[in-house]
């Protein structure tokens, strides 16, 4: 890379953790021909700054009110108390593209797969994800009226997806990522779901299922009514025969219902037999996440744009065919005040932080150049970003709260409802200033809020991979994997992670040692070690420490106030029953989630974090 590239720091240094700098060092600091890195992270930070700032030029901002400006989100960001998505990082001020989410549109033809696929190779050549609906791809054995055949349906173009993305892989700065979503009403969902049941297919897709409000009623009723599939291209409705070969089945084995037709003999799926392989699948893999599109739907903020079909590859952006969005988190540790034994919340720092984080997004839509051209519209007429958190968990110990209480749902809702209110009046102010986004006009912040707002979506809840690890904190909203774990990175090379606060705890109550080290790095708990104080082990309850009534009540709590969604896994052990899955699924649709992703532990061989 050229050292025109280069920023000097306009101020100190980051303080970093050893994994932070080998995170950098590995994927985001800017090397030479050779491969030796020749960026500092403070020069990083200067370089993601000054993009940033010079935005401010657009609104009338002269030299040294950028000069300010640049001072402003430099510090913002060396003090790890937000940090924007990673391709950001990455790209501002070497290559143009500056946003994580795009949602893409696979259009019924030929040449709309295909001009999708080109479109895919260029935002993860970049360093975005992409998100998909497979939806309005005719099933297996239709018609193509041009060449008088039949169709080999939506998994063969589905590789075709995949196949790029390994393909860009190679020379991407990072792991290429994709959703693939289907509406369980499509007569091919149970290829779709047999497919993603094969470990080493599509290993670069999260895949999910759509369903609606009203199927999902009939579940909760019963469940004994067939389920019914229906053709996408001519709105013919089918049945599914019971028996059929998942792999290989087409239209011509389903059987097609007449208005008068209403067999219920035993030889078809109904909707609690559809419930039941969905609820197995995830029990087995992971996979499929559910999604509740209705759910979606009645938070789209322009529906006269059109209805919501899929999201970003991690769930927490819903977004219209060719939107993107830009992705932040504040990182909730840098908010905790300690003073006579006590800890509470800095409301103000983090209000202060809040208002300059929307600032900081809203300018990052007006300097990123999108590799697409559609994109690049519908981006600038609506604005969306997602402003969220990471150390939520890793805030709740410095403040003496277990995740699984009811003071911990109520925190969780607490801040996020803070951030919510708050990013909402920022992005009110620069739309006074700046104007509100292009499409204000026919959204529901004019129709049913009469609000003018700069930006169209505000908030969400990423899972923040990458980027916690820069920060040295938990991810997004999860609990912490262990308090003691190894972290695979990109590379294939390990990083040891040991749980800052806690250290910090166990020494100070003279507990801590190497042997306990290796006991949590062992078993990933803290709560059968009988020397650890009985108060430290109820704080410092990990991820499968929690039941997953807890984890889905806290995604719910933090859904509550946000306008997009929440990326959350809900993580069982790996003894638990399908019915827990089942539970958890439908707790999930009853609070108001967006959507779920459960994961029962050890149900993969390769897991990005791990034990001893």
């Amino acid at each position: 890379m050229a050292q025109s590239h280069i920023q000097p720091a306009p101020g100190p240094a980051p303080v970093l953790s050893e994994n932070a700098l080998t995170v950098l060092q590995s994927r985001y600091l800017i090397k030479d021909s050779g491969g030796r890195c020749i960026e500092a992270p403070g020069q990083l930070f200067s370089r993601v700054a000054s993009v940033v700032a010079d935005v401010e030029a657009r609104y009338g901002a002269d030299s040294g009110q950028i000069n300010q400006w640049h001072r402003k989100y430099y510090d913002l960001t060396t003090s790890l108390k937000f940090l924007p998505n990673s391709p950001a990082l990455m790209n501002a001020g070497r290559r143009g593209m500056l946003s994580a989410c795009f949602v893409l549109p696979i259009e019924d033809s030929i040449e709309g797969i295909f001009e999708a696929v080109k479109q895919t190779a260029l935002i993860q050549q970049a360093g975005g994800g992409t998100g998909f609906s497979f939806d309005k791809l005719r099933p297996t054995g239709d018609r193509v009226a041009s060449s008088g055949g039949t169709t080999s349906g939506p998994i063969s173009f589905w590789r075709v997806f995949s196949e790029t993305t390994n393909a860009i892989q190679q020379g991407a700065f990072r792991r290429g990522a994709n959703m693939g979503m289907m509406s369980l009403e499509h007569p091919d969902i149970l290829k779709f779901l047999h497919a993603k049941q094969n470990l080493a297919a599509f290993t670069n897709f999260n895949i999910s299922v759509k369903v609606t409000d009203s199927w999902m009623q009939t579940l909760l009723n019963s469940g004994r009514s067939l389920h019914v599939v229906e053709n996408p291209r001519t709105g013919q409705k089918y049945l599914l025969p019971r028996g059929l070969d998942l792999e290989n089945y087409s239209l011509n084995d389903l059987y097609k219902l007449s208005t008068e037709d209403k067999p219920d003999d035993g030889r078809f799926y109904t909707v609690s037999d559809m419930w039941d392989i969905l609820v197995e699948c995830a029990h087995k893999s992971g996979e499929p996440g559910l999604v509740f599109i209705d759910r979606i739907n009645r938070d789209n903020p322009t529906p006269s744009l059109g209805r919501i079909e899929a999201t970003n590859p991690c769930g927490e952006q819903p977004l219209l065919p060719y939107e993107a969005c830009t992705l932040g988190s504040i990182n909730l540790t840098k908010f905790v005040e300690t003073s006579d034994s006590k800890a509470g919340m800095n409301w103000l720092a983090l209000a202060e932080t809040v208002k300059l984080c929307v600032r900081f997004l809203d300018n990052i839509l007006d300097a990123c150049i999108y590799p697409v051209e559609a994109t690049a519209r519908l981006a600038a007429a609506n604005r969306k970003i997602g402003l969220g958190v990471m150390g939520f968990a890793d805030c709740l110990f410095l403040l003496g709260i277990p995740y699984d209480s009811e003071e911990g749902i109520k925190f969780g809702a607490e801040v996020m409802k803070f951030i919510n209110d708050k990013a909402r009046e920022a992005s009110s102010e620069l739309a006074e200033m700046r104007g509100p986004f292009p499409n204000w006009q026919n959204s529901i912040w004019r129709t049913k809020s009469s609000q003018k707002l700069r930006n169209a979506a505000i908030t969400c809840v990423a899972p923040t991979g990458t980027i916690s690890i820069i920060a040295d904190c938990s991810n997004g909203i999860e609990p912490v994997y262990s308090l003691v774990f190894v972290r695979r990175v990109l590379d294939g090379s390990k990083m040891l992670y040991v749980n800052p606060i806690f250290r910090q705890t166990a020494q100070k109550g003279g507990f801590y040692s190497k042997k306990l080290q290796q006991q949590i790095g062992n078993t990933g708990s803290i709560q059968q070690i009988t020397n650890v104080p009985a108060q430290i082990r109820r704080i410092f309850r990990c991820a499968y420490d929690i039941e997953p009534k807890w984890h889905i009540r806290m995604q719910a709590a933090f859904q509550d106030h946000c306008d997009a969604a929440v990326s959350k896994t809900i993580n069982l052990p790996e003894q638990a029953a399908v019915n827990a899955v089942d539970e958890a699924y439908k707790l999930a649709y009853q609070l108001g989630c967006k959507g779920i992703t459960v994961y029962r532990r050890n149900s993969r061989e390769i897991e990005p974090m791990s034990l001893y």
